[in-house]
């Protein structure tokens, strides 16, 4: 009673306000109503008398809960009905008023024209023209975090020779407001009478509707094969949570109304593409209408490394770094939890000697501190640093002492009071052309460290450099040493 009244008053100051509570601001009155159902959710489960899988499935269900009814339960927080229909579960419109639900879950069978052994979870809509039920360029309301932990329980209960997945967005029925999505076991009729894939499937529902809350991250993906590859292998390791997944061959029809469904349905906080299976107009595309929307487009590498932080928070990291460097790549790297986030940075020269002088143990002991990190275009770390405010001192510190580590283990260094004194020994090319040698490998050599012979003269390396020494100033030198 108390959701719906909440929902109710948000109803009224939108209208009030003179909102539009279509679209947009439809999908915050989504969001709200579903974090706040979590643990406490009207479900129904259902599947067709034409359809041996979803059978397959209640049977199991009904053996676990002990429930042969269609009357409505409590199983643990939430209330749940199981519905059976007479007609093929694509063609079942107006679910909303009768399953009268928070959330449906249709239990089904998959077929394809490739058939394997395998456990999919998908949500529905059609991107074109509607060839299997619902409506033309039409998408239902998904339910990512529920997908998301479905999925990842199949694979912990997978059969043997089975492989688990997302399926792309593609058929009916489309017009439900209701979120839902369908899990279901493919793709013979082996697979679909197959006792082990429905007690998987069964299990992991039931394990799934334990749970009272879920930390996802809200994800949209464009590109793919039809068991969306990528956005599978994210979702199984991360907080990645897909609703609406396109196609790669739905590229061509994708438009902005479309990409607004995807992300208003699914909840959506952020874009994935795949990038290896889309054409680079194609990207292009897709990039520039989702640049229109104000959801970040995430990589894959991205995704994974938001695992410790609250997305509100790495939104203010990522602010943060698009104002340094508008084209950088974000890693969070071993920063964790809540805070403020701030740009730090050290002496420039310092972190330049160190860079350079040992890239590759820089870029691993970065990866310890407690701070992200961005880097360029190329892949090159930035000398401009992420961390939180009250980590900022020690934070500055622990970056001081790494590049002087650096330099005093890799350079030849000096200490002359607060100043590291970098020594630098280089091959000098007119020195050697003075000496008379001539141009080409014999260069090489001196500059690599050997000596040549000209003529009846040695000529070694220590006669043709020249040395150099750079001082950077370090406040308290001493205590990093």
């Amino acid at each position: 009673m108390l959701f719906r009244l909440i929902i109710g008053f948000l109803e009224v100051f939108l209208v009030i306000h003179n909102k539009n509570v279509k679209g947009r601001k439809k999908g915050l009155i989504n969001l709200v109503r579903r974090k706040l159902k979590n643990d406490n959710m009207r479900i129904a489960i259902i599947n067709s008398k034409t359809d041996a899988a979803g059978k397959n499935i209640r049977r199991h269900l009904i053996a676990a809960t002990g429930k042969d009814t269609n009357l409505p339960f409590k199983y643990y927080s939430h209330t749940l009905t199981f519905i059976e229909t007479d007609d093929h579960l694509i063609y079942e419109n107006s679910l909303d008023k009768r399953a009268e639900s928070d959330l449906i879950i249709f239990i089904s069978r998959h077929t394809s024209k490739h058939p394997l052994p395998v456990l999919t979870v998908h949500v529905t809509g059609n991107y074109g023209n509607a060839m299997l039920g619902g409506e033309d360029r039409k998408l239902a309301a998904a339910s990512p975090e529920f997908m998301h932990a479905v999925l990842n329980q199949m694979a912990k209960r997978v059969p043997k020779g089975y492989k688990v997945s997302y399926e792309v967005t593609h058929h009916g029925p489309t017009d439900l407001k209701t979120p839902s999505f369908f899990v279901e076991i493919g793709s013979t009729e082996k697979e679909w009478d197959d006792e082990n894939a429905g007690v998987a499937v069964s299990d992991s529902l039931l394990e799934v509707l334990k749970e009272k809350t879920f930390e996802t991250i809200n994800l949209v993906g464009f590109g793919g094969n039809h068991y969306a590859t990528r956005e599978t292998e994210i979702a199984m390791g991360s907080k990645g949570a897909f609703g609406h997944i396109a196609h790669t061959r739905e590229a061509g029809v994708i438009t902005s109304d479309i990409v607004d469904q995807m992300i208003e349905k699914s909840c959506a906080k952020a874009a994935y593409i795949d990038k290896k299976a889309l054409k680079g107009s194609e990207i292009k595309k897709i990039e520039d209408i989702l640049s229109k929307t104000g959801i970040p487009i995430l990589t894959e590498g991205e995704i994974k490394e938001i695992a410790c932080i609250p997305w509100e928070t790495y939104l203010k990291i990522r602010k943060n770094a698009l104002d340094i460097d508008s084209s950088c790549r974000i890693h969070i790297g071993r920063l964790r939890g809540f805070g403020n986030p701030v740009s730090i940075g050290i002496n420039n020269a310092l972190f330049e000697e160190a860079y350079k002088i040992c890239e590759k143990t820089f870029s691993e002991e970065i990866f310890r501190l407690n701070l992200a990190y961005l880097t360029s275009q190329t892949g090159r770390i930035l000398p401009i640093f992420i961390t939180y405010e009250e980590n900022k001192v020690q934070t500055i510190n622990d970056l001081i002492s790494l590049c002087v580590k650096i330099l005093h283990k890799e350079a030849d260094t000096a200490v002359i009071d607060d100043h590291l004194v970098i020594r630098k020994i280089r091959f000098d090319p007119v020195k050697a052309a003075g000496l008379g040698v001539p141009k080409g490998p014999f260069f090489g050599k001196l500059a690599a460290g050997f000596e040549v012979v000209v003529g009846d003269r040695i000529i070694t390396p220590a006669m043709v450099s020249k040395s150099s020494e750079k001082f950077i100033h370090v406040p308290g030198l001493e205590n990093y040493l």
